[in-house]
């Protein structure tokens, strides 16, 4: 779970580089074919194949991948062109505390009043690391289209998550997870073909091709695998603490490689987002 935790950290990185070559919908079809083939190799292996879908069941995948994979990538590349890896890892880092109020309203989960103190403390961290330490300054000068693009991530991704806790009723995690990369990947080849894909694609450097090959078999594939083995051994609680290393490992990735700046409002800001999250979700 540390490992995967390491290795979603990275993810913020080897994007910001990409995001810096490449057009947000080539680079989001680039990660998820490498990490489609790679997980119909694994689903194969470990489960026999596919499972055959249901006609509901399509739906369900369908709007997996348009939703966790199609518009998540996209949001993910485009922010990433202009906030750096830690600050954008901080925003994201919203999700678990996002994913517990959908639960809440669509899953009739309480929310109790320790869930509401982790919501407003991770929302207010959220909003420490966006405005550098200076939360009046987004009533005057507003939210910029890139930290906007990365609250979307939040929106998107917790949309999926919930999509999938309805349809991981009827299908493996392994299964839900690969049809979505692939519905996905489909979704995303007209758009990348648009930005000029062929044309360009003799013209990314080797660096930004190892950036892609981590975001889709470290990033997707070895993290998604490693994190339902890690729910599966240690259950969903004790293995969700482990996301909450997952802004930190960005800041220190954007530190050492990037050479980000760690502002201390930023390193409060984490504090604040991985304290709500954790006081959310515990127990």
């Amino acid at each position: 779970m540390l490992l995967t935790a390491f290795f979603w950290g990275g993810t913020f990185v080897a994007g910001r580089d990409v995001a810096l070559h490449m057009a947000p919908f080539t680079a989001s079809f680039l990660r998820f074919l490498i990490a489609s083939a790679l997980l119909w190799v694994l689903i194969k292996k470990f489960e026999g194949g596919l499972p055959r879908l249901a006609r509901g069941q399509w739906v369900s995948v369908a709007l997996l991948g348009l939703i966790g994979i199609f518009g998540y990538n996209a949001l993910f590349f485009t922010g990433l062109r202009t906030v750096p890896a830690g600050r954008a890892a901080v925003i994201v880092a919203m999700n678990p505390v996002l994913i517990a109020l959908g639960a809440a309203l669509f899953f009739g989960e309480r929310l109790t009043r320790r869930r509401v103190l982790g919501v407003v403390v991770s929302a207010s961290g959220a909003i420490v690391a966006i405005s550098h330490g200076r939360p009046w300054t987004l009533f005057s000068e507003g939210v910029s289209w890139g930290d906007a693009a990365i609250l979307g991530c939040v929106v998107t991704w917790a949309t999926y998550s919930l999509l999938g806790r309805y349809s991981m009723k009827s299908m493996s995690p392994h299964a839900a997870v690969t049809y979505s990369c692939l519905v996905g990947t489909a979704l995303l080849l007209p758009a990348a073909l648009a930005e000029g894909l062929l044309d360009r694609l003799p013209g990314f450097p080797l660096l930004a091709w190892i950036d892609v090959a981590y975001l889709g078999a470290c990033g997707t594939v070895l993290g998604f695998t490693w994190y339902y083995e890690g729910v599966k051994t240690l259950g969903p609680g004790r293995a969700s603490v482990f996301i909450n290393f997952v802004p930190l490992f960005a800041i220190l990735a954007g530190y050492v490689l990037l050479s980000e700046p760690v502002h201390p409002t930023l390193l409060f800001g984490a504090a604040l987002v991985c304290s709500g999250a954790y006081v959310t979700n515990r127990g």
